[in-house]
């Protein structure tokens, strides 16, 4: 039984949550199915940003708690909790979300880049209600993005906010009409995709790893140009440039 729904849109790949009669929260299978999308997706070198949206009222639950009680854990060999929250995609990831994203759910949406939400979505870390702890990233990842008594509010009293405050907050990029979030998300990777692959992949490590590795400005300068080495010696470079110079669109090859 497949559990998650893919589509492709030029450049980019749609990921569509398919387990609505459980809110779509994640059992094994569903999270063996999540690594195997997100492997593909890093894999295709034709493919530039993904969307993860959900079918349904709500965007995700997390885990299954029912299955849970049977003692499975939701967590691959791969890439953790759910197929993606231990390894996100090195390539840009855009959250679509409609209803709730709740506990895993919103750990889910941690894992993105970029978030687009109806004004009637809500967002939580529900874990400590069920006795649980967010271990999904939610307790380390969310203090990065939101102010952290914020944060430390989520966390505690496991209440959820409104998508209207987390735009507040900053975590929310967009705001939108219910229904429209795949559309909002669309905008977003059209700006992503006309951009030089490489260039937006290497962005995103330095982006990632300067904030989580708190790198000090020497150390910074030094994984800096690691990083970058590949896009230097790259033919999209020279497109880009030749492409600026003659007053035209690049074509992006990724390599």
């Amino acid at each position: 039984m497949s559990y998650i729904k893919t589509e492709t849109d030029g450049h980019v790949l749609i990921i569509t949550l398919d387990r609505s009669d459980a809110r779509n929260a994640f059992n094994l299978a569903m999270s063996e199915e999540m690594e195997s999308i997100i492997d593909r997706y890093e894999e295709d070198i034709h493919l530039r940003c993904a969307i993860i949206q959900a079918n349904g009222p709500t965007f995700s639950a997390g885990q299954d708690l029912i299955a849970a009680a049977k003692g499975e854990r939701s967590v691959t060999k791969g890439r953790g909790g759910f197929g993606i929250m231990n390894r996100p995609p090195r390539k840009p990831l855009i959250a679509a979300v409609e209803g709730q994203a709740l506990a895993g759910g919103m750990e889910l949406t941690l894992c993105c880049d970029i978030v687009v939400a109806s004004t009637s979505a809500v967002f939580g870390l529900a874990e400590a209600k069920r006795g649980l702890v967010a271990i999904g990233g939610g307790c380390f990842r969310l203090p990065h993005r939101v102010p952290h008594n914020i944060a430390m509010e989520m966390i505690i009293t496991a209440e959820p906010r409104s998508a209207a405050d987390m735009h507040s907050f900053g975590y929310v990029n967009k705001l939108v009409e219910p229904g429209k979030t795949l559309e909002g998300a669309m905008e977003y990777a059209a700006l992503v995709v006309r951009n030089g692959p490489l260039a937006t992949v290497a962005s995103k490590e330095i982006a990632h790893r300067s904030a989580t590795e708190q790198w000090r400005d020497e150390a910074g300068w030094r994984i800096q140009e690691e990083i970058i080495k590949p896009v230097l010696a790259s033919d999209d470079l020279k497109e880009g440039l030749a492409a600026f110079a003659e007053k035209r669109d690049p074509v992006w090859k990724g390599k």
